[in-house]
């Protein structure tokens, strides 16, 4: 382990600085060793993830946090098996991924006491690791020209071609500050508030690494690393997945792997798929799991044209580089539906199609910055359940919340751990007045709820919510009982029908096999499946399965063995 370390730090700081740095590191993994509580590494079928922000759920005359407890005790604890609480700490925009202090937590929220409640769930904690709010100590030193912060930023001197640089917003990419030592040019990738950190500077790489282990005292089990991306500047080229951005993942996980190998960490790059699933390393050496971004598109793509082939196609590239690693699966975020993970698997016209039929669903479209100047759709922001079924439609609302369940189904049955944001476990709409309250087009999705509003629409069985709730709930039971959805399982995917997703999912140890069936159009479909009798996971019982029969939009687990 001593040599990994030493290696990472030899390629990133040169030999002079290595030997220096690694007693340095050596000495942070010894202060935290005592302080870090030693839990379950292992993954299983069990594991869903539910992404929510820590004031999703709000009650009078109690911190959010305590309110989102005590909410995933009573309704989630046979579903879910963690919750990923998105940044937590001060913050000054972003809706927290701006973060003013990483050791803290936002006392409008609650308190480390009050996470640590939480302990009943695996724990996800984000590493907001690109870039600090600009309010923040660490950039209001470096304006004082304070010498611990002088270096923890990128400064820019003269008029470099900065062309190459990949941007994933229509904003400038560097700021100007007036600053104890005069005026400077800042690289803000992201806004004029969020600075992004230089991890050039080794004080920073380290000072990022005791955040982490913090967190992980504090419980975190899996560390979410927002935007890695873009974590290392070269001027000259792309300043996106450079080879130092991996060497800084690798010495992250080759210390959690010393320290506390129950910890996974998890990339968030909002990138085409190949380059996304680089993070993955050797297998061995990086993220356990790496976002499957391009899911939520493509899946959009398969219930718009009511054809499974290209997601099935795409499904069938899905290996993994070990089986240490695995994908995190989602469908739906408090981001958009990134467009540049299809890229390269959708042809433009399909692209168009997608966001086309975004806006026609009363969704927006966010733009990114291009090198030639142009500005391109990098995001659509529509709530997952409008985005497959138009608000404005005369349709039924079961057909609409059975398409919106296959989609789901889909996502459960892949390979991989499934990641399931807030407002689609609970049937949430699209919020456009909160776009009108706050400008941004993501707010469109990120709608904060009563508790006892809440608990009324579920307590309604005839509901939208209570409804969603009730199918999702069924999915995931049934998904935890079985061994064939281990997320280090195996995976087949087969043609049985163009409209038709089919997965077969096999234990790791081969003793269990569930063949998923989902019809992703409105039509009535039968075909064959070259089986004879499965037992039908929705209802117990042994059924005659070489001829198939799908009502439109349904969904059928059948174990084969």
């Amino acid at each position: 382990m001593t040599k990994k370390l030493l290696d990472h730090l030899t390629f990133l700081y040169g030999e002079n600085e290595s030997t220096r740095l690694l007693e340095r590191t050596k000495n942070l993994l010894s202060k935290y060793r005592p302080r870090i509580k030693s839990r379950n590494s292992e993954l299983s079928e069990q594991d869903s993830i539910l992404i929510t922000y820590g004031d999703q759920i709000q009650a009078s005359n109690e911190k959010p946090l305590q309110t989102l407890r005590k909410f995933c005790e009573i309704y989630l604890t046979d579903t879910i098996s963690g919750i990923h609480i998105l940044p937590f700490y001060p913050w000054t925009s972003d809706d927290g991924f701006s973060v003013v202090d990483y050791r803290q937590i936002d006392p409008a929220l609650g308190n480390w006491n009050d996470v640590s409640a939480m302990q009943n769930f695996r724990l996800m904690f984000d590493g907001v690791i690109n870039h600090i709010s600009s309010q923040s100590e660490w950039f209001q030193g470096f304006l004082h020209d304070d010498s611990n912060y002088r270096d923890y930023f990128i400064t820019v001197e003269g008029d470099p071609n900065l062309s190459q640089v990949v941007r994933p917003r229509a904003l400038p990419l560097l700021t100007t500050f007036k600053t104890a030592s005069g005026e400077k040019k800042v690289w803000t990738t992201f806004s004029e508030d969020q600075i992004d950190l230089n991890f050039k500077n080794s004080e920073v790489l380290l000072e990022i690494l005791d955040v982490l282990l913090m967190y992980i005292e504090h419980g975190a089990t899996f560390i979410r690393l927002d935007a890695i991306a873009y974590l290392w500047k070269e001027i000259g080229t792309t300043c996106i997945h450079l080879p130092q951005t991996h060497h800084v993942i690798q010495f992250l996980r080759a210390t959690l792997t010393e320290i506390a190998p129950h910890v996974h960490l998890i990339t968030e790059t909002n990138v085409p798929h190949v380059d996304n699933i680089s993070y993955f390393g050797d297998g061995t050496n990086e993220a356990q799991l790496v976002y499957n971004f391009a899911l939520p598109p493509l899946t959009l793509h398969t219930f718009h044209t009511g054809d499974a082939r290209v997601l099935s196609n795409w499904a069938k590239t899905l290996t993994l580089p070990s089986d240490k690693t695995t994908f995190f699966n989602f469908l739906a975020s408090h981001d958009g539906i990134g467009i540049n993970p299809t890229r390269g698997i959708l042809s433009n016209e399909e692209i168009n199609a997608l966001i086309n039929k975004t806006l026609e669903h009363g969704g927006l479209i966010s733009y990114k910055h291009n090198a030639d100047g142009t500005h391109s759709p990098y995001e659509m922001n529509i709530n997952y359940f409008d985005a497959l079924s138009n608000p404005n439609a005369n349709e039924p609302i079961s057909l609409q919340i059975n398409r919106f369940i296959a989609a789901q189904a889909i996502m459960l049955s892949l390979i991989g751990m499934p990641g399931i944001y807030f407002h689609s476990l609970f049937g949430s709409r699209g919020w456009l007045e909160g776009v009108k309250q706050t400008g941004r087009n993501r707010t469109i999705n990120r709608e904060k709820l009563q508790l006892d509003e809440l608990q009324n629409e579920l307590a309604d069985e005839n509901s939208l919510r209570s409804r969603v709730f009730a199918k999702y709930s069924q999915l995931l039971k049934i998904r935890n009982s079985s061994s064939a959805f281990h997320p280090h399982g195996a995976q087949t995917i087969m043609d049985v029908h163009p409209s038709v997703f089919a997965i077969e999912r096999t234990s790791p140890d081969g003793a269990s096999r569930v063949l998923c069936l989902h019809n992703v159009s409105g039509q009535i479909i039968s075909f064959s499946t070259g089986r004879k009798s499965a037992i039908d996971l929705f209802t117990g019982q042994v059924i005659q399965v070489s001829n198939v029969t799908l009502q439109p939009y349904q969904v059928e687990w059948l174990k084969t063995n």
